[in-house]
């Protein structure tokens, strides 16, 4: 899978694709290569596909990736969701407090910060993440929707609800965004592989 099949050409990552971002994860970041840890955008999609791992621990190298992406739709999307919200997007302006700077965050800032907040509800993956509003005009309101994963057997609406609640807190925390509502909506159910052994066994 190419990242610009994923909606985002490579210069959006700073020339990588997310390929060479799990290429790059199979090596435990080792050597080091600067290019990547510098790039900001390069550190999120690193970030998110680690966390994705960590629930799909079958996706181990980027060909593999490829190819589950290519019959997996729950992991594409997933893909798709990392690689644009890698985007630095629009400049999101900040409260100087009486600094007299002119400070300001990326939306793909946002997006990551979005979906970092995955980590604490366990069983979550957030897929697409939209900010609909006009974020360069500070007080504008601003409606979060996001597209999330969920492993098969959980309480869907209470990680729903903890989920709403951290990513309402880090918002808080981190921007100046007038929140006025944040939509999550649920399109994939996954199976771990034990569940879906355990399927197949019943099916016998």
């Amino acid at each position: 899978m190419e990242l610009k099949t994923l909606g985002v050409e490579p210069e959006d990552l700073d020339g990588f694709t997310i390929e060479d971002l799990a290429d790059y994860l199979d090596a435990d970041r080792t050597p080091p290569n600067p290019a990547i840890e510098e790039s900001a955008g390069c550190r999120l999609a690193l970030d998110a596909l680690e966390r994705l791992r960590g629930m799909t621990p079958d996706l181990r190298a980027s060909d593999e990736a490829a190819e589950l992406a290519a019959d997996d739709t729950w992991v594409q999307g997933i893909l798709a969701g990392i690689a644009l919200d890698a985007r630095a997007g629009r400049r999101i302006p900040l409260a100087d407090e009486g600094l007299g700077g002119d400070l300001a965050i990326t939306e793909g800032a946002v997006r990551g910060l979005i979906r970092a907040a995955e980590t604490v509800v366990p069983g979550v993956l957030v897929g697409r993440c939209h900010l609909d509003g006009d974020v360069t005009e500070p007080g504008a309101p601003v409606l979060i929707r996001l597209e999330v994963g969920v492993t098969y057997g959980l309480p869907i609406p209470a990680m729903v609800e903890r989920l709403r609640a951290e990513i309402g807190l880090r918002l808080r925390a981190h921007t100046d965004l007038v929140i006025t509502g944040i939509d999550i909506a649920v399109h994939d159910v996954q199976l771990r592989e034990s569940n879906a052994d355990a399927a197949t066994e019943g099916e016998r």
